[in-house]
């Protein structure tokens, strides 16, 4: 792949790649700058072939958002027969769940679900979690496979080490199921 750039172009990659510029950007910069038409994964390929590192694209969490509080307590017969996501009191968007991404609870009682569309840049999955001490959140799974949480209803909290495992063993079989 790197014999077909002169040493030239390869400089002007280092320089896409120095920048910040992420595959995509290479990929459409090599078709407009050099014609050449390259798929995503040839440029991944071109970048390690010239050892290049690309910097951190992950996304950030919003830290000027202001820390949600824990939703107030619902009347239960009110809810009855409504979707799950609208008991936990998780916004709109939480309710277009699949109920085939809904899993049971794992160890410790938690239970995680993947949003039918992902609309956060960077993220390839997205969803809900509750622990089993009842605390709620929404992660992500960015484009390099790392899971973040973007919100936790209750500030500065860590899961328990069990709770820690059963969220990655959900998380794992329900992006297996859905081909991610």
């Amino acid at each position: 792949m790197t014999q077909t750039l002169s040493p030239e172009q390869k400089e002007t990659v280092a320089g896409w790649v120095a920048a910040g510029d992420n595959l995509s950007q290479i990929q459409k910069k090599l078709t407009e700058h050099f014609k050449l038409s390259l798929t995503y994964m040839d440029v991944r390929f071109l970048v390690d072939d010239l050892n290049l590192s690309l910097k951190d694209a992950a996304p950030k969490a919003d830290t000027n958002l202001k820390k949600s509080e824990p939703p107030p307590a619902k009347d239960k017969h009110a809810l009855e027969g409504a979707h799950p996501a609208a008991a936990d009191g998780l916004p709109p968007e939480a309710a277009e769940l699949d109920p085939m991404d809904d899993l049971p609870a794992g160890a410790g009682g938690v239970t995680v679900s993947v949003d039918k569309v992902t609309l956060i840049p960077g993220a390839m999955a997205s969803g809900t979690v509750t622990f089993g001490d009842g605390v709620t959140g929404k992660w992500i799974v960015d484009n390099y496979g790392r899971p973040g949480f973007t919100e936790v209803s209750k500030p500065d909290y860590r899961p328990s080490p069990a709770d820690a495992q059963a969220f990655m063993q959900e998380l794992s079989a329900v992006l297996q199921r859905r081909g991610l």
